[in-house]
């Protein structure tokens, strides 16, 4: 059966069809928008240097074309918009973002742009120019590219701001690009772009970067979410309306100047809620926050900040546990704020923000905005601490593969952060997730590595142990202690996994020794040299990653050597034995295929526009049926494997290794049925249970393949696992369910194995 979605992604965009003339015209209006907003930066000979990067980028690009079949300058005058009207970038800025796809698609060189307009400019502009052509099994193109930009960052943080300007208008534009490519980009997003936006302080665009990645990623949750705001807005306004008035007339009567206004929250964080919570769209409470932005003068911000909290919880009740202060505490990314949660009329909690103009700023233009206000303050700046982190941990030789980077550079920077203390009163700052062993890290590796435990206010604790906002450490440490391989499973931070795997190979390297001489008297005892040649040999027969795990597994005796007497030596050289060949007849393992359904099966996929029968598995991390949004992804070792675009790991996998995946559509099939399941909560109520299998096996003919139901203080909650042709099936029995009295809720669940 073809797929169920509604996906209008892939619908075709109406024709390009400017003349010559007209699209000259429109070109020359985007460029004209650009100056004007740049107008209040402009110094002596800025216009000139503008114009000069224009005509040379209109010029380099004038035979390209977009896949909308607009001229290609268009991108970069857009991107260059989105820095000066989005970020707050300047003049130098917009050169670079007007030149940042040059070097790499046209004929111009980086000594071109050198030569033109400076050694600042030519080296942004490396920065953004990305790595072609580098597409390796082991790792990914995108995490090496992602890695070279990193390096730029750390000397100037414009790199990454352009290119997430870049990132952004290409996700505005997405509609053009075929499905798998909308698939590989949105999930790159998600996973990357957006938690560096975040951290880089650009809110507005890490929240637009989100929704845009969830419209291609989940299409119909998007949509559906889209459609709920919409319906809900009128009622929405009246309510916001109505928790403000009291506030604004106490403000106004205290003499502050200020805005006040509701602000709905972004379809992709209120996606996160039903799906964190379990709670469907009605129960989100938090679908809008009330926004105080005052005009203060710097020395009263923080005083008039608190004297609005105050008048607020004078007039609605707070909970005291959602207060957040980061007035005391700026994130590192700069952001400054209060905020709380207080129950507003008809009994509905609301989230409130209190800041300042300039408090406003930092959170809308981030990195840019900070800066401007950074200049004539000594005190030491986050983004510098941050960035330094980041240099350090570049600066650390590692072997690790791209992907594994970029997995450690997600969780170790781009991810909230917590405040730690040192039993001096010394404050760090670490990743939320961060464990004690992190933290002894951050104080010098030597400590990380003898770390036996810690106490956290007095109290002893695990290595492992992990860490809140406000804890005060002291760290445990004993010339014995050695770093473990199981280290690596509770750290967060890109330093302490750097400098445990140091640790590890340091190790591995002595213990190898011992092998290096084992296999030194055998090979002698042979008539045969240790020499290179030989080593190469023994390393590609026992397949091992080098020739250091070979000494290594020898000596830990995972290798015992006893097949060295299948070798031949002919002069000092080993030759290897030549495999035994296959008794004909002997039936070949297909390890390929890991599925217990019958053949038929491999007629379910259809690729591209050929309907040749592949073989293929299904991924048991989110048991796609018949009308899921799907993609297949190349597995090494296990051959295709097929994903729904909603799988946990979708994100992960597309953003990784985007050149191992293949467009993957359903084909017609009604006979084969395909496991999935569902979970059930509602009033425990006497014959609940037969009217659920009424439903399923009476009404519908769908064959149960386990029922398990717990009952708890009038509530149940229960799990049943079907067979079902196909998402349409699934969709008509979920609706049922939900229609029987005393159902609550009726949710699909797909990550642990069914």
């Amino acid at each position: 059966m073809e797929s169920t979605q509604v996906i209008t992604i892939d619908a075709p965009l109406p024709a390009y069809n400017l003349s010559p003339e007209q699209e000259k015209n429109e070109i020359v209006r985007h460029y004209r928008a650009l100056l004007r907003a740049l107008r209040p930066k402009l110094k002596k000979g800025d216009k000139e240097l503008l114009r000069h990067a224009f005509e040379m980028a209109a010029d380099a690009h004038k035979t390209m074309r977009r896949k909308s079949g607009e001229p290609y300058i268009l991108h970069p005058i857009a991107v260059a918009m989105i820095c000066v009207e989005e970020i707050g970038l300047g003049v130098r800025s917009t050169i670079c973002a007007l030149l940042h796809d040059t070097v790499e698609d046209t004929d111009i060189t980086l000594e071109d742009v050198e030569h033109e307009f400076g050694t600042e400019i030519a080296k942004i502009v490396d920065g953004l120019t990305k790595i072609s052509n580098v597409i390796d099994t082991n790792t990914s193109q995108q995490a090496e590219n992602f890695k070279k930009i990193l390096l730029t960052l750390t000397d100037d943080p414009r790199v990454i701001l352009i290119k997430l300007a870049d990132r952004l208008h290409n996700m505005r534009t997405l509609d053009s690009m075929k499905r798998e490519k909308q698939l590989k980009i949105a999930s790159e997003t998600v996973w990357v772009y957006a938690p560096l936006a975040h951290r880089m302080g650009l809110y507005n665009i890490k929240t637009e970067l989100e929704d845009l990645s969830m419209k291609y990623l989940e299409p119909e949750a998007y949509r559906e979410i889209a459609k709920r705001l919409s319906e809900t807005k009128r009622e929405r306004t009246r309510y916001i309306n109505e928790f403000i008035r009291p506030l604004k007339e106490k403000l106004t009567a205290s003499g502050f100047h200020f805005e006040i206004y509701g602000r709905p929250k972004s379809i992709h964080s209120i996606w996160n809620k039903i799906k964190k919570k379990s709670v469907s769209f009605e129960e989100v409470y938090d679908l809008f926050a009330i926004r105080v932005i005052l005009d203060s003068p710097p020395e009263k911000e923080k005083e008039d900040c608190w004297k609005v909290y105050s008048m607020i919880t004078d007039e609605y009740m707070p909970s005291p546990e959602r207060l957040r202060d980061w007035l005391s505490n700026p994130k590192s990314n700069g952001y400054e704020a209060l905020h709380t949660t207080v129950m507003g009329p008809q009994g509905k909690w609301v989230e409130v923000q209190i800041r300042t103009k300039r408090m406003n700023e930092i959170a809308e233009k981030g990195l840019a905005a900070h800066y401007k206000y950074k200049e004539g303050s000594n005190d030491e700046d986050r983004f510098d601490k941050w960035f330094g982190q980041i240099r350090e941990v570049l600066n650390t030789p590692d072997t690790a593969d791209g992907v594994d980077f970029l997995q450690d550079f997600k969780t170790s920077f781009l991810a909230e952060e917590i405040y730690v203390y040192t039993p001096k009163g010394e404050v760090k700052m670490l990743p939320t997730g961060s464990t004690a062993l992190d933290f002894a890290f951050a104080i010098h590796s030597a400590i990380g590595t003898k770390c036996i435990g810690a106490k956290v206010h007095h109290k002893l604790v695990p290595i492992s142990h992990k860490l809140r906002s406000g804890d005060q450490v002291e760290i445990i440490t004993s010339s014995k202690q050695k770093p473990s391989e199981d280290w690596l499973s509770f750290v967060v931070t890109a330093k302490a996994r750097s400098k445990i795997k140091d640790a590890l190979r340091e190790e591995k390297r002595k213990v190898a020794e011992d092998g290096k001489y084992l296999l030194q008297r055998k090979l002698e005892a042979m008539g045969a040299a240790y020499s290179q040649y030989n080593i190469e040999e023994l390393v590609q027969f026992y397949k091992a990653p080098s020739s250091l795990d070979l000494h290594y597994r020898i000596a830990t005796k995972a290798i015992d050597l006893k097949e060295l007497k299948e070798f031949q030596v002919l002069g000092d050289k080993l030759e290897i034995p030549k495999p035994k060949p296959l008794i004909v007849g002997e039936p070949a393992v297909d390890h390929t295929h890991h599925k217990t359904f019958n053949r038929k099966d491999s007629e379910l996929i259809i690729f591209g526009e050929s309907s040749d029968k592949i073989m293929y598995s299904l991924a048991k991390c989110c048991n796609p049926i018949p009308g899921d949004d799907v993609f297949g992804f190349v597995s090494t070792g296990k051959g295709l494997i097929i994903h729904r675009t909603s799988c946990p790991n979708a994100a992960q996998l597309l953003a990784n290794y985007g050149h191992r995946v293949v467009k993957t559509k359903w084909a017609k099939n009604k006979e084969i049925s395909f496991l999935t399941g569902l979970k059930i909560v509602g009033l425990d109520d006497v014959g609940v249970i037969n009217k659920i299998t009424n439903v399923i096996s009476g009404d519908l003919r769908i064959n149960i393949a386990a029922l398990t139901i717990e009952s708890k203080e009038g509530l149940f909650q229960g799990t049943i696992k079907v067979f079902v042709h196909d998402k349409e099936e699934l969709e008509e029995l979920v609706s049922r369910l939900k229609s029987l009295a005393g159902i609550q809720t009726v949710d699909r669940f797909d990550t642990e194995t069914i």
